[in-house]
């Protein structure tokens, strides 16, 4: 059977891909997409395939955008990382969800409950209540992330935000840095980063990083109008608070 991911994490991404052969080697990923417009540009073009995994989040948007504009013939597993509440929107009719980050075990759920819906005779395809969805999201207390996946080696590991001192870039990439002095590279840029994270544990305190305040080893006051500040097994010396953030990095700290 065909299958499409629509996913914007390229990380997260490959490794969906990699699960999917593993619980079923006869699977056929024919694409794999990262937005909506692509998402959209790519179905038109396309015959729609028996499955699509589709991220809820995407970087232009919310992927129930696609479903205004495209009619879906596909059965649809929506990746997630919305709290179980919110999530129970998604149990309706052959819908089906997986919480991230995603594991072996309830892919190869989800996949045996596509086949059990795509092998009946019928194949009545009822497409997700897409007002009970957005209701779900919209008037939940905001969701920020909870993990990133970083490759380490051949090894793709989920890290928690928890964990996390700080990003930064470097060279055009960008990194995180766990408190026990270790670096990843990550796929997203500060700016996508930063609405990502809970503002009350995170804060961007220049074009180049962003820390946790829960890994602040000190702050020290250079001037009026000059701030450092010093972060747990953190090697870089010049974190330097952008002046024009110190009066809400000041609040920030005082939550």
């Amino acid at each position: 059977m065909k299958v499409l991911i629509i996913e914007d994490e390229p990380l997260a991404a490959t490794h969906l891909a990699a699960l999917v052969k593993e619980c079923d080697m006869t699977m056929e990923i024919v694409a794999v997409l990262d937005s909506v417009k692509s998402s959209e540009a790519w179905l038109n073009a396309n015959e729609h395939p028996a499955l699509i995994f589709m991220d809820v989040h995407l970087g232009d948007g919310l992927c129930f955008e696609i479903f205004k504009r495209i009619n879906i013939t596909s059965f649809i597993i929506f990746t997630t990382a919305y709290d179980q509440y919110a999530l129970q929107a998604f149990k309706v009719n052959s819908i089906d969800y997986l919480l991230k980050p995603l594991s072996k075990k309830p892919l190869c759920d989800a996949l045996e409950k596509f086949k059990t819906f795509a092998a009946k005779e019928d194949r009545i395809r009822i497409l997700p209540d897409m007002a009970k969805l957005l209701d779900a999201i919209q008037n939940n207390t905001p969701e920020y992330k909870e993990r990133f996946v970083v490759k380490v080696g051949a090894h793709i590991r989920p890290i928690k935000t928890d964990e996390i001192a700080c990003f930064y870039s470097s060279d055009k990439a960008t990194y995180l840095l766990t408190q026990s002095g270790n670096n990843y590279l990550v796929d997203y840029a500060l700016e996508k980063l930063i609405e990502m994270l809970d503002p009350a544990k995170f804060f961007r305190i220049s074009r180049q990083y962003i820390v946790a305040i829960n890994s602040i080893e000190d702050v020290i006051s250079l001037g009026p109008l000059r701030i450092k500040v010093k972060m747990a097994n953190c090697k870089q010396s010049d974190m330097l608070v952008s002046r024009d953030k110190i009066k809400a990095f000041k609040q920030w700290l005082e939550g």
